[in-house]
């Protein structure tokens, strides 16, 4: 098979597998088409607001995304093929599911957010836990989603300094989260969500059409390639994780439960959204895929400490190739292979992507925030004095973690957004297991996530532990086994109360 075939392959699959496993997912969760949604019961004109599907799932695709099948992906392929199946599989058996039954299941519960749905299914233990790892996850995703675009917005437009770049986006993340969720989020994401899906189609129509790079070259490859000698079991799957299966998506997901008006438009939206973000993941795997061997203008420097920085060849130098850049800059590998693929526009639609879309996601992760901590006081968000009592303390935060180092937290950012997602799909096996439905579906992605993240912390090169690969896995399959046996003892009941 040739490699542009095998690239549409992986894209049709995925695009059956919306019809046929989202169908299945669909039955096996039982959705209600005649249920009151969140909006129709619980209208406030802030966050239960009704608004078009169509404006609902390029919202919904734009705050799922972010960066994540962007950079995730290009740094994913550098394990080589194998990640265009885990794309593939990730995204269809476990990330869609995911996302679309933790989405009905908030929208049973008048668009309950993570923690509260966590600890409805799986008790008050898991309940604490959940809010502060969500709060925690939202507010680094806040601090880094402004300095990230803040830098790179200061490398275009030098005039103004990072800081102020950086009050900029505040400013505007701070209005997101206390206005209407339809005065801005739903107003300019669609446009946004337009240039954030041509970026992808247009990189993907021109790169079989390039002449200067070879689609899905030395296809047959499915060892470990990865250049700094990482295994493909677990990093692979915390690399990537928008693209395949993120617990960040479900923290997300009830904003947009608060705004839908039909049941049966949830898999539509909240499945066909992953499903989306997947062929997005999958074009930028198969462009980094493609260019691992291209040249380019960019040499790797050690500095005093032996680390690798890019350093701009002055004298026409042949470079390095492409492969090594994306361990160092991958922005600058984003950049690049715009512009190599789509010529002069390529610049602008790379600083569309690489610049608006973690903007997107960070207003969103704050105006998350912001709700969940009103969950946890029990305070309604009506008013525009108590939406700032909560919102003015959070960017506090923000603020004061974006002057500490903390590096060694962020180090288990990774492992910390896919743990989202084994609590997630635990809670979603739980609650079909007592309603007496197929919970394997959402089982056997839980089993092999919670393995795969209890071995990542005991092995991964940048956490503490270092276990052994063997001795991390094993204890991974047995933490995995014992929620499995902790599931099999939910006695199941014909009716589960929704409220």
């Amino acid at each position: 098979m040739t490699g542009l075939a095998a690239f549409f392959a992986c894209a049709i699959l995925l695009v059956l597998g919306y019809f046929v496993y989202g169908k299945v997912a669909e039955r096996v969760y039982g959705v209600d088409f005649k249920m009151l949604m969140p909006c129709e019961r619980m209208a406030d004109g802030v966050d239960y607001v009704a608004m078009p599907t169509w404006r609902i799932f390029m919202v919904q695709l734009l705050n799922i995304a972010g960066l994540g099948p962007v950079f995730g992906a290009f740094a994913g392929c550098l394990f080589g093929p194998v990640a265009l199946v885990w794309i593939v599989l990730g995204c269809l058996l476990a990330g869609a599911v995911h996302d679309f039954m933790a989405a009905a299941a908030s929208a049973e519960h008048n668009g309950e957010n993570l923690p509260e749905l966590v600890g409805r299914y799986l008790g008050k233990s898991a309940h604490c836990v959940m809010r502060g790892l969500c709060i925690l996850l939202m507010l680094l995703v806040g601090v880094v989603f402004t300095s990230g675009p803040a830098g790179m917005l200061h490398a275009m437009m030098s005039d103004l300094s990072v800081t102020w770049w950086c009050v900029i986006i505040l400013l505007y993340y701070f209005l997101a989260t206390i206005l209407p969720i339809d005065v801005i989020i739903g107003k300019i994401y669609p446009f946004f969500g337009a240039l954030f899906i041509f970026m992808a189609v247009g990189l993907a129509v021109m790169l079989p059409l390039s002449s200067e790079v070879e689609v899905l070259p030395n296809l047959d490859v499915l060892t470990n390639v990865h250049p700094a000698g990482l295994s493909i079991w677990p990093m692979i799957f915390v690399t990537i994780a928008c693209g395949a299966i993120s617990g960040f998506h479900a923290t997300q997901s009830p904003m947009m439960v608060r705004c839908l008006q039909q049941s049966r438009n949830l898999r539509p939206v909240f499945y066909g959204a992953m499903v989306m973000e997947g062929l997005v993941a999958l074009i930028w795997c198969a462009v980094g895929l493609s260019m691992r061997d291209f040249v380019t203008d960019y040499a790797l420097v050690a500095d005093s400490a032996g680390k690798l920085a890019p350093q701009l060849i002055a004298d026409g130098g042949a470079g390095v190739p492409f492969h090594k850049l994306l361990v160092v800059s991958p922005a600058t590998a984003v950049n690049q292979a715009c512009t190599t693929l789509l010529g002069p526009i390529g610049a602008v639609i790379a600083v569309l992507g690489v610049v608006v879309l973690p903007i997107t996601s960070g207003d969103t992760a704050m105006r998350c925030c912001r709700l969940m901590v009103a969950d946890i006081f029990k305070m309604s968000q009506t008013s525009v004095a108590r939406r700032l009592l909560i919102a003015v303390p959070i960017f506090v935060c923000v603020i004061v973690i974006a002057n500490v180092d903390f590096s060694v937290i962020w180090r288990y950012f990774g492992w910390a957004n896919q743990t989202l997602a084994c609590f997630t799909l635990w809670s979603i096996a739980v609650l079909l297991r007592i309603r007496g439905r197929l919970h394997w579906v959402v089982t056997i992605p839980a089993v092999f996530m919670t393995t795969m993240c209890t071995t990542y912390l005991l092995y991964a090169p940048d956490c503490a532990i270092g276990l052994p690969i063997g001795v991390a896995t094993g204890i991974g399959l047995l933490v995995a086994l014992l929620c499995m046996i902790g599931l099999l003892y939910v006695r199941a009941r014909r009716m589960m109360p929704k409220n």
